[in-house]
């Protein structure tokens, strides 16, 4: 018996240490990989399907090493439950001395200089911006870490946290009259400190990887890299090695400046209004585009008259704002970090507006294009092929970089993943679920539904699965691929609880945050919560209180997408077919997100119901239904709403 062997029996210190662990074959053959892979220091991409217990998989060897690993979540919510639950555990049951740090983006600690100046200029929204910020301070003054997570008494999404942290643009550095009490230093300087560093995959390519802000020597130390939830890593990866510049940044520049001015240069008058002008600019800018969300090529954005205009007052106002900021900066520090952001942001904003020959010329690699969102406007230049920069990064890299999600591959193929992030001949392996879903699980494809682009359709998906939604009484996620539909079918669904008086709560994404919504959800035990992108991945709720979930549409890509159309005309170029090559294995991962809310513990039961009819009327519907767990299937309305009664007498709860 292998060491490893003894640690994950039914009778080794794991089973004894950890609530509710089971041994499972599935979990110890990834953990024997995953060992195999840190000391060869290999590249590994590993798909362990729902209920393996990938995090032990990975977290057991990783201890075991002894060297440096630095581990990426793509979500905060799992970075925190690594930190305070499962890595404690760990470390307990194997009785290892390893140093853990938590290292996050500087946005998620309070920062002193900020927080004074928004006390001392007492220009806030509302009383309640006013107490929260009165709040912030005195937790500044207690906590050691200054992570805002441990502060319960102000909720995350409070204005007042915008005046009370820093980010890169606005960060003093060692020029801050703060920086030795700093909270982001005293977390990095325990994370270079650490053993095990768990960091989230947006920090990572920030921070780590790119060096943007000073935490670059965590990598050169690392022996190992180990993403969970790895699937996120090619959006992320996107974003990172593109280049975006947005109005929120500009309407904070302003907002910073006016305060500096107040600080340190009450006598310039001009300075404020220049500042004020710009906030104009920014927000006239989002306008320009219309109340309604949207994504566009920048070429089409700039034939609108309007736009055009707004885009062109915005550069001069920067322009204004960055001549006078040159003529004060040697009073303050803050105002002369003021003007070195300015002049940054200008430099972005007009090579979007007018790129370089190379850049602007086909097949150059990179999409300029602009997103509308219903409090900003963001103009980015998003590189065509994420996996060339990815693989740049990893050139002659010694280090073992290791890559799991449960959904990662189609089928068991990860040509599509691989691609996406640049490692074409990296080691692959797949675990499928040791849940019995033949058993525990329906797959239910509704007969006689339109269209998935008829107009109607929304009302046609919630009147179909309201009879499922009464066989399970409530305990539902109807998950939605657009915010459209979303909201639509809420106002559907609540005008069906209240014609037929039922009490079940409904729940929508938005109206609380995600982590407010799932706790109600499980303390309820009878919701009916609606969700779209932010409920597809990333949420667990085992048990009784979710036995069925909803999807209206198979998750393509809208076609519209200026990224996607992109790269589907490069694909095209290539002689390659781009729905086959990109668009359908990018369904099928997001699909088996989406699916994977369903079952979460090996007593569950429940149905999936998609109400999407091309996963069967097409020709390629056989290779997504393929991918899915093995479940059995039905287009039988009376079949899907008996398996509830069948669940329920057979004494297993649903």
């Amino acid at each position: 018996m292998t060491a490893l062997d003894a640690l994950f029996s039914a009778s080794g210190p794991l089973y004894h240490h950890i609530p509710q662990y089971r041994p499972r074959r599935q979990q110890l053959e990834m953990a024997e990989r995953i060992q195999a892979a840190l000391d060869s220091r290999d590249r590994l991409v590993a798909e362990a399907g729902t209920g393996t217990g990938k995090t032990l998989a990975y977290l057991v060897p990783a201890l075991l090493s002894g060297a440096k690993t630095i581990l990426s979540t793509g979500t905060k919510t799992l970075q925190d439950q690594l930190f305070h639950r499962d890595i404690p555990a760990v470390r307990a049951a194997l009785g290892v001395p390893l140093s853990v740090a938590l290292l996050k983006g500087r946005a998620n600690y309070v920062c002193p200089y900020h927080l004074e100046r928004a006390l001392a200029d007492g220009r806030l929204g509302s009383r309640e911006e006013v107490e929260h910020l009165r709040r912030i301070a005195r937790f500044a003054g207690l906590t050691d870490s200054g992570d805002r997570m441990a502060l319960g008494d102000v909720p995350e999404d409070s204005p007042a946290w915008a005046h009370a942290v820093s980010s890169r643009d606005n960060c003093l550095g060692g020029d801050c009259p703060h920086h030795k009490g700093c909270f982001v230093l005293k977390a990095r300087r325990r994370a270079l400190e650490a053993d095990l560093v768990v960091v989230n995959h947006h920090l990572f390519f920030a921070d780590v990887w790119l060096k943007d802000e000073g935490a670059g020597e965590l990598l050169p130390a690392a022996n190992a890299v180990i993403f969970d939830e790895a699937h996120q890593l090619p959006a992320i990866a996107g974003v990172f090695f593109g280049d975006s510049v947005g109005t929120g940044q500009l309407i904070d520049l302003a907002r910073d400046t006016r305060q500096e001015a107040a600080m340190s240069a009450g006598d310039f008058a001009d300075l404020p209004r220049a500042a004020a002008d710009l906030d104009k600019a920014a927000r006239d800018a989002r306008l320009a585009l219309g109340l309604n969300a949207l994504r566009l090529p920048a070429e089409r954005a700039l034939e609108r008259p309007a736009f055009d205009a707004a885009v062109d007052t915005l550069t001069e106002r920067i322009a204004r704002l960055g001549d006078l900021l040159a003529a004060q900066a040697e009073r303050a520090e803050g105002l002369a970090n003021c003007l070195e952001r300015c002049r940054e942001l200008a430099g972005k904003l007009a090579r979007w507006r007018r790129p370089q020959a190379d850049e602007s010329a086909a097949g150059s690699g990179m999409v300029r294009w602009c997103e509308a969102t219903p409090h900003t406007l963001l103009f980015h230049a998003t590189p065509l092929d994420v996996g060339e920069h990815f693989a740049r990064q990893l050139e002659d890299d010694a280090r073992a970089w290791i890559f799991t999600s449960a959904t990662l591959s189609v089928r068991g193929d990860f040509s599509h993943y691989l691609s996406q992030i640049g490692l074409p001949q990296a080691s692959t392996a797949v675990w499928d679920s040791p849940y019995d879903y033949a058993s525990q699980a329906l797959l239910y494809v509704p007969a006689g539904m339109p269209d998935a682009n008829a107009p109607g359709y929304t009302r046609a998906v919630v009147e179909a699965a309201w009879p499922l939604v009464c066989a399970s009484r409530g305990r539902a996620f109807l998950l939605f691929t657009s915010l459209r539909a979303m909201t639509e079918a809420h106002g559907l669904v609540g005008e069906k609880l209240t014609a037929e008086g039922r009490g079940w709560p409904l729940l929508l994404q938005g109206e609380k945050s995600r982590s407010e919504l799932l706790e109600e959800f499980r303390q309820r035990g009878n919701a009916i919560l609606l969700g779209s992108q932010s409920f597809w991945e990333g949420v667990d709720v085992p048990g009784d209180a979710l036995s069925l979930v909803v999807i209206d549409r198979l998750p393509f890509q809208p076609p519209d997408d200026p990224v996607l159309a992109a790269r589907i005309e490069a694909l095209r170029r290539a002689g390659r077919n781009p729905f086959f090559d990109y668009q359908l294995p990018h369904a099928v991962i997001s699909l088996k997100q989406g699916a994977g809310r369903l079952i979460r513990h090996e007593n569950d039961r429940g149905v999936l119901m998609i109400c999407d009819t091309r996963l069967v009327d097409k020709p390629y519907g056989r290779r997504i239904w393929q991918a899915l767990p093995p479940m059995k299937r039905t287009r039988d309305r009376l079949e899907a709403v008996a398996f509830f009664a069948e669940s329920a007498s057979g004494g297993a709860a649903p």
